[in-house]
């Protein structure tokens, strides 16, 4: 039984405490710790794991054989150094940290230690529908890839959201699948600002991404946060012989008075649940044969956060923006999307 302590009990890291708890097997919450120590004690209570006063103590408590951390972005960085310098695993949510320059300490922190102990949050690569859709794409079917479109819509964001966000925290998850997805990493960056939407206010509201492969792929992300009707992702990959697309995942589809209609999902959790179950139970079967994460690393981790530095400054001022990477350690292979 892999024994793990939660860092963060806001609302996702309780959705991951209840997923490890009632949903998955070989694992058991065994601590959690908050800044909120009202909250981790409530949380806690419900699992019978007790609350810590620091995600340190958590760390180095020896009934935490591995260590999901949920909390605010700028802490990561501090917890995944520690796991580390404690040798035990670490799954972190995105991001891996806030700024490139913490992720290059992560990454020398783990390339020191000699093995993988850090996995990166980003579930779209555990999606039935995105992992078809790249099994398509290695069979050669529709021949090589030259261009793939990618929507991501949301019906609406909170109010602290700025129109940054609309790459570091929503385009993101296509920057890390994109990577995934073509073995390849991204070398440049443009943004294009359409009319604004007025549901966004004051926000940038569409935005669209080109990304530049060194392929000589080109993939193009649209991103609209205040759309309304749902959460849509979408994302069609054009080779020279066909093309394939992500399928609909409506349950049921209605026809009625003159209309043909699917359902579309009301946000991220609902459109992507069983791609969290499946990548925290993967995470959990290989810990327990006693291997090592091999789902997005902090090579990931980085080069996420490196391409999303790249799209603001191209956001800002309306150039297009090179990706600069420092060399790959051998710790992490040799392509860009270390796989799951």
């Amino acid at each position: 039984m892999l024994q793990v302590g939660v860092i963060g009990t806001g609302m996702i890291g309780q959705d991951h405490i209840r997923r490890m708890s009632s949903v998955l097997a070989g694992v058991r919450v065994t601590a959690v710790a908050d800044v909120d120590t009202t909250v981790a004690a409530s949380v806690g209570a419900r699992v019978g794991a007790p609350a810590f006063e620091s995600g340190e103590a958590l760390i180095a408590d020896p009934s935490v054989d591995a260590v999901v951390v949920c909390s605010w972005g700028p802490t990561h960085e501090q917890y995944v150094l520690a796991a580390i310098a404690a040798g035990k695993p670490v799954f972190c949510e995105k991001p891996l940290a806030t700024t490139q320059e913490a992720c290059l300490r992560i990454l020398e922190a783990e390339v020191a230690y000699g093995s993988r102990l850090v996995q990166v949050g980003y579930m779209r690569r555990y999606d039935d529908s995105y992992r078809a859709l790249k099994k398509v794409l290695g069979t050669g079917q529709i021949g090589a890839p030259l261009m793939m479109h990618c929507a991501h819509r949301n019906a609406s964001v909170p109010g602290f959201y700025e129109k940054e966000m609309a790459i570091t925290d929503t385009a993101v998850h296509e920057i890390d699948m994109v990577r995934w997805m073509f073995d390849d990493e991204i070398t440049a960056v443009r943004v294009l600002t359409p009319r604004r939407s007025s549901l966004g206010g004051e926000l940038q509201d569409p935005l669209m991404l080109l990304f530049e492969l060194a392929s000589g792929v080109l993939v193009d992300v649209e991103t609209s946060v205040n759309i309304r009707y749902g959460y849509d992702i979408r994302g069609e990959i054009v080779g020279e012989e066909g093309t394939a697309s992500l399928g609909s995942l409506s349950p049921v589809h209605v026809r009625r008075s003159g209309l043909s209609a699917d359902q579309v999902p009301a946000d991220w959790r609902e459109r992507f649940l069983r791609a969290y179950d499946v990548e925290f139970q993967e995470w959990i079967d290989a810990l327990r044969s006693g291997g090592q994460p091999v789902g997005p690393s902090a090579w990931d981790g980085y080069a996420a956060a490196v391409v999303s530095d790249a799209g603001v400054h191209a956001l800002r001022t309306g150039e297009r923006a090179p990706v600069a990477l420092v060399e790959k350690p051998k710790l992490y292979g040799v392509t860009g999307g270390v796989v799951a």
